[in-house]
């Protein structure tokens, strides 16, 4: 993606421009007026290329950072999001061979399965249990509906997907920068073309003309550039 006018190409065109109006040729009063607005035009449209360039640049390379920070942040997610799952599954599987020991009646087993419970899974099967499940219908389906059941990984998926979300938007946005400062340079370089054709033009009104159409649009640039976001440090 181009970034800006090349300093060769502006530095070039202000050669050219000085060739054309040298000193062998003769200027009265309003000539000399043009040709100075033209040197001028051609002058402050190589410093705002050379700063929207460079803001266009810094917004780019803003934008490759977030949008990267944002696909980490999302693999970290969903990796707390598997861990979570995972963990969840064991919880489940525990307790299905303990109620399984516990249909059987055999208390043996009940107590090697409610030794592989966690310690989290554990605080919510005992509180589970309090509240008679197996003679009260109104009993929680199962210790991890219980709210003494907590998954530290799952919050902390949610908060990296959020986390995530934030660094995608501020990608899309720096993105949106960079390309709005890259068309501010393509209005620029308008006003470079047409400053570097008016000193092919003898005909003083096109020379003006051209000049004026420059003029105009490179203050529509400085208003863009004014107004545009300044580059990340």
């Amino acid at each position: 993606m181009p970034e800006g006018l090349s300093p060769n190409e502006v530095g070039k065109e202000i050669s050219e421009h000085r060739a054309r109006e040298g000193p062998g040729t003769g200027h009265a009063g309003r000539d000399r007026l043009i040709t100075i607005s033209e040197a001028f035009l051609l002058a402050v449209v190589a410093v705002l290329a050379a700063w929207s360039g460079f803001a266009a640049a810094k917004w780019g390379t803003e934008s490759s950072f977030q949008l990267a920070q944002a696909s980490a942040a999302r693999s970290e997610a969903n990796r707390a999001a598997y861990e979570a799952a995972d963990l969840r599954n064991f919880d489940a599987l525990a307790f299905n061979a303990w109620y399984t020991a516990y249909l059987a009646d055999n208390e043996q087993a009940m107590r090697v399965a409610q030794y592989r419970f966690r310690p989290v899974f554990l605080a919510a099967f005992n509180a589970w249990l309090t509240t008679d499940p197996f003679n009260n219908p109104q009993a929680p389906k199962g210790p991890t509906y219980m709210r003494q059941y907590h998954q530290p990984e799952l919050a902390r998926a949610g908060l990296l997907d959020a986390s995530a979300d934030r660094h995608y938007a501020a990608g899309v946005t720096a993105g949106n920068n960079s390309d709005n400062y890259v068309r501010t340079t393509i209005y620029l370089a308008t006003v470079l073309f047409l400053a570097g054709i008016s000193g092919h033009f003898r005909v003083r009104s096109a020379r003006i003309g051209l000049i004026c159409v420059g003029g105009a649009i490179l203050v529509f640039a400085c208003v863009l550039l004014f107004l545009a976001p300044k580059p990340p440090v």
